[in-house]
């Protein structure tokens, strides 16, 4: 598999060379995946501008590195502009997948989803505590 990494303290941007997501490379994806979760990434953006088709064990692939995100209270996003790959995504029925056109919206959605699940924790902090919120 053909890429290049960038990690940041939120999330890892993987971008993708490859034009099929096909092959080696769905098991070369969620092994790199895999170690990007070993160190504590939750937010995973793949860009996957290059890319023009993605084979059955892809759509495996994808679907389970998204739960994966999820169960971890993170984001797996796919940036693509490609409107053949979008559909046959949707099509997929992939639950829940974010896939977004540009790097810079798929950043914004993870620092989005990280201010939701901070306050997510402040309310479920907050009410573990007992606290009064909205009384007086």
């Amino acid at each position: 598999m053909n890429y290049t990494i960038e990690k940041n303290e939120q999330y890892a941007l993987i971008r993708l060379t490859e034009l099929t997501f096909g092959d080696n490379v769905p098991t070369d994806f969620e092994t790199l995946s895999r170690g990007l979760f070993r160190e504590g990434y939750s937010n995973i953006i793949v860009d996957m501008t290059p890319v023009e088709s993605i084979d059955m064990a892809g759509t495996t692939t994808i679907r389970k590195i998204n739960r994966q995100c999820t169960n971890e209270e993170g984001l797996f996003v796919v940036v693509t502009k490609n409107d053949d790959l979008i559909d046959f995504l949707d099509k997929s029925h992939l639950s829940d997948l974010t896939i977004l056109p540009t790097v810079e919206e798929a950043i914004d959605a993870v620092f989005m989803n990280e201010l939701e699940n901070d306050f997510r924790s402040e309310e479920d902090d907050e009410y573990d505590a007992g606290g009064s919120v909205g009384r007086e």
